[in-house]
């Protein structure tokens, strides 16, 4: 019997931190994926990939945006190359670069 959950339950489902999707317990859900062929358990792992990849991308973004928590990161590096302590990373392995051609 398919059971069908509104978005918002879903929501509260998984905000609670539990790990189970329509009452399958995560070990369920390993199980399952033991038993898929090959070809749909290749196919679920390269899915799962894309959605990391995903969830990396807006992670960066979100702690790269205007108020993420990356941007103090960035003023601080900004601040540092302006006083002479640090040096934009281009600058640096031109640098290094220069010196390996100089041995």
């Amino acid at each position: 019997m398919d059971v069908v959950r509104s978005s918002s339950q879903r929501r509260l489902h998984s905000s609670v931190g539990e790990y189970m999707l329509w009452g399958m317990t995560l070990e369920t859900i390993k199980q399952a994926i033991t038993e898929l062929p090959e070809q749909e358990r290749t196919s679920l792992v390269a899915w799962l990939n894309e959605e990391n990849a995903r969830a990396w991308d807006k992670q960066i973004e979100d702690d790269f945006s205007e108020s993420g928590a990356g941007m103090a990161l960035l003023e601080t590096w900004d601040a540092e190359i302006k006083t002479g302590r640090s040096v934009p990373l281009e600058e640096f392995l031109a640098k290094r670069d220069a010196a390996d051609k100089a041995k």
